[in-house]
């Protein structure tokens, strides 16, 4: 009987999968397998709030695998080692896992296929899982990485995405014992719970996870904010952004099928959502040909960051003294999430009016986002400190001006700032 392990990574979901559609194509039975790695935890990327997410996600999976007679089988330790266990233990002869494009990611993959392979086993990289297009699938002549998002965006309109694929029927799973696993933790309801991933306070205001949610959440997008998408999306009062990414981030929802159905309902909503998720594409071959650019300068500035203690620990917790700045900070304490618009004005504050490392907020907003992503966090922090892919370096967001513009009734600071101002 052949046997496939179909390795979940940051894809926690059974509609339009390429690795669980071809693990269960390969093989008579297949292994759903979640590793909870410890060298995420050793990091520090592991965070309560992407914890909580993470648990109901992993949850709503493993509900999903038992409606079509599976589970979700997780361990807890090196995803190499533990992967290759489970390997060994079942007899499969191929893991499957998506595509990643930081390089924590890819060195996982490599040692995984090194390991694998000492073992006579094989491994299969699905690419187009994480992201619509592939990160290597768009290169500029004699070129790595396109460093410019328009002309990206132009090929990448024109790219010919794979279909999407149905959500399996029946997921049989190979028989795993839970004897002989001594560097393994077994867990006793077959899941791990927030408090185990990363034990600290959650966010109030976050979001539930998985799969079932963000397709709920998506139709309720399709039937109608999508439609005034272009003209809402960056007022702040209106809160009219999709609040999708978090589902993204852990995918829950696939990047390809949401382009499908955004690109079928038409319309210059979404032409302008579709935009931004050729952004999150770009960033990510950006950070798969550059994966220093998680830590360091994409195009170098020498500039000299002054480090305030007391003004950094004020814009955390939303003291600055500008009440537009302020509500953006007091909603990432509450919610573990901000709207694009209010990503940008609390960082170029911080960059620009503060003169603090960009490295001080990105670290920040990764202790608290949802949908915190090496490559989209870390070069949406450089484009506007001026180190990354922007063309205009200089680039100043006044925040006296964002708020007029994008919340000219003060309506979105009332809401997060109910005290006199």
């Amino acid at each position: 009987m052949r046997v496939s392990v179909a390795l979940f990574t940051a894809d926690l979901r059974v509609h339009d999968n390429p690795v669980l559609r071809a693990a269960l194509r390969e093989a008579e039975r297949v292994v759903p397998l979640f590793v909870v790695d410890t060298g995420i935890s050793r990091t520090g990327f592991a965070v309560p709030n992407r914890a909580a997410f993470l648990a109901d996600s992993l949850a709503d999976l493993d509900t999903a695998l038992r409606a079509r007679g599976g589970r979700l089988v997780v361990r807890t330790g090196d995803v190499v080692e533990e992967t290759c266990r489970v390997a060994a233990e079942t007899g499969a002869g191929t893991v499957h896992v998506a595509g990643g494009a930081s390089r924590y990611a890819v060195r996982r993959e490599d040692r995984l296929r090194a390991a694998l392979a000492a073992d006579r086993r094989g491994l299969r990289v699905h690419d187009a899982s994480v992201t619509a297009v592939p990160p290597g699938a768009l290169v500029p002549a004699g070129k790595d990485h396109f460093a410019v998002f328009t002309p990206y965006f132009r090929r990448w309109e024109g790219f010919s995405v794979r279909g999407v694929l149905p959500a399996p029927a029946r997921v049989p799973v190979a028989e795993v014992r839970l004897a002989g696993l001594r560097s393994a933790e077994v867990h006793s309801a077959g899941l791990p719970r927030a408090e185990s991933l990363a034990p600290g306070p959650v966010s109030p205001g976050l979001p539930v996870g998985g799969e079932s949610d963000g397709r709920r959440r998506l139709r309720s997008w399709l039937a109608g904010p999508l439609a005034r998408y272009a003209d809402l999306h960056d007022d702040l009062a209106a809160d009219a952004t999709s609040r999708l990414s978090p589902y993204l981030h852990f995918g829950c929802l696939s990047p390809v099928e949401l382009l499908d159905r955004v690109r079928a309902h038409g319309g210059p909503g979404a032409h302008a959502f579709v935009r931004q998720l050729a952004w999150r594409d770009f960033h990510h071959q950006v950070l798969a040909a550059r994966p220093d650019a998680a830590r360091h300068d994409y195009r170098p500035r020498h500039d000299r960051w002054r480090r305030n203690a007391e003004e950094i620990r004020a814009w955390q917790e939303g003291r600055t003294g500008y009440p537009v700045v302020d509500a953006a900070m007091r909603q990432l304490r509450y919610e573990g999430w901000m709207p694009g618009r209010a990503r940008l004005l609390t960082a170029s504050f911080l960059t620009k009016t503060l003169c603090a490392d960009w490295r001080v907020g990105a670290g920040y907003f990764l202790e608290l986002l949802v949908d915190g992503d090496i490559a989209n966090n870390q070069l949406n922090w450089q484009w506007m400190a001026g180190t990354g892919t922007d063309t205009r370096p200089n680039r100043v967001l006044n925040p006296l001006v964002q708020a007029r513009r994008f919340d000219p009734g003060g309506e979105y600071v009332r809401r997060w700032l109910p005290e006199p101002h």
